[in-house]
């Protein structure tokens, strides 16, 4: 319920679980009155089996992190969480209800962090007497029908990706070009703790690396794998499901080569002289320009821009390479990090101003 006069800012508080922290924001229009990233240590997370049991743990956290900055809950517009994995939807904003929250919990396409977004949304938004929201979540999918198929009847591709940044940026570039981010042909790669690139033509995502099973590897992540290699060390007896899965999204990547999953000490160890650091992060930069290139297929060539952010587009060097591959494609727009409170507030405030409307959740 909207409380305030219709020229009078709306204060939206906006929360973004991740792995290894749990953003918070309070913004009153574009103005932020809090922005905190509240970390989580393996120790205190190792104690919660599953990633919905860590619900409690991060709702008392945020509750401490408003007490402390004196924002009380009735001061509050709206609530707006990310959004997690759950049935594949479209981009947009989503008003959180009990299909969406149910989903959630049972964690059928997947536990992540952001599974954890639309239940605390709710629940803050229910002691403020406000309405919840989640927008462009990771569940976002609007790929095109072509891209779907994968070789193997039953396993599809999925559009599964950083949507939420990816949106923002792509919304920002086209603000500063002039335009809308429906009038444009981009191919953007979100360099984080997991690698999306999309090729997005006319407002929509058509087509998608996973980054839980394609695309360039990552810190941690292993990312595309040849299948027959993969599936040996499925079979061999040295790997139950679960050490699988945290070898593949968890201990992979540039972890699995070095033990490190901080970049800028493989950049360290490069400059002094180890080449193996040094060949893996010109392997890293070459699998992110394969897969922009390809993604630039996507789009018949017709690409307006390439846009590089996440942590890792803070790496000049990183940067650099991609730079050397893909510079002839199109202009490259580099912007680093990610701005996730800032989108997710936006969206509520173009719902509760009546220039978006909110979808519903099947």
């Amino acid at each position: 319920m909207m409380t305030k006069a219709s020229n009078e800012p709306l204060r939206i508080l906006a929360i973004n679980p991740g792995a290894t922290s749990t953003k918070l924001g309070v913004f009153e229009g574009e103005t932020p009155l809090l922005k905190k990233s509240v970390d989580h240590s393996v120790t205190d997370l190792e104690k919660f089996p599953r990633m919905g049991d860590q619900y409690p743990y991060r709702l008392a956290l945020i509750e401490a992190a408003l007490q402390e900055a004196g924002i009380a809950l009735n001061s509050l517009d709206a609530v707006v969480g990310r959004g997690g994995l759950m049935n594949p939807v479209p981009g947009g904003v989503y008003e959180v209800n009990d299909a969406m929250v149910e989903d959630l919990r049972k964690a059928e396409h997947g536990e992540h962090p952001s599974n954890l977004g639309a239940p605390l949304a709710r629940e803050f938004a229910r002691k403020a007497g406000v309405r919840a929201f989640i927008v462009d979540p990771v569940a976002t999918d609007e790929m095109d029908p072509v891209a779907r198929i994968s070789g193997l009847a039953g396993l599809d591709r999925t559009g599964f990706h950083h949507a939420l940044n990816h949106r923002a940026v792509a919304k920002r570039v086209a603000r500063e070009m002039g335009t809308r981010y429906e009038e444009l042909n981009l191919v953007v790669a979100h360099l984080g703790t997991g690698i999306t690139v999309a090729a997005h033509r006319h407002g929509r995502s058509v087509d998608v690396c996973d980054a839980r099973s394609e695309g360039p590897f990552s810190m941690d992540r292993a990312g595309g794998l040849p299948a027959f290699s993969l599936m040996n060390l499925c079979y061999s007896g040295k790997y139950a499901h679960k050490d699988m899965r945290e070898l593949l999204i968890a201990r992979g990547g540039m972890f699995s080569y070095l033990g490190t999953k901080d970049l800028r000490q493989v950049e360290r160890m490069a400059q002094e002289g180890d080449e193996k650091a040094s060949l893996l992060i010109d392997a890293l930069a070459y699998q992110i320009a394969k897969e922009i290139g390809a993604q630039a297929t996507v789009l018949e060539g017709h690409v307006d821009r390439i846009i590089l952010t996440g942590g890792m587009a803070n790496s000049s060097l990183l940067v650099g390479k991609i730079s050397h591959r893909v510079a002839f494609l199109a202009p490259l727009v580099v912007i680093p990090g990610e701005e996730e409170l800032e989108a997710l507030s936006a969206g509520v405030q173009r719902v509760l101003s009546g220039e978006e409307t909110e979808k519903i959740y099947q």
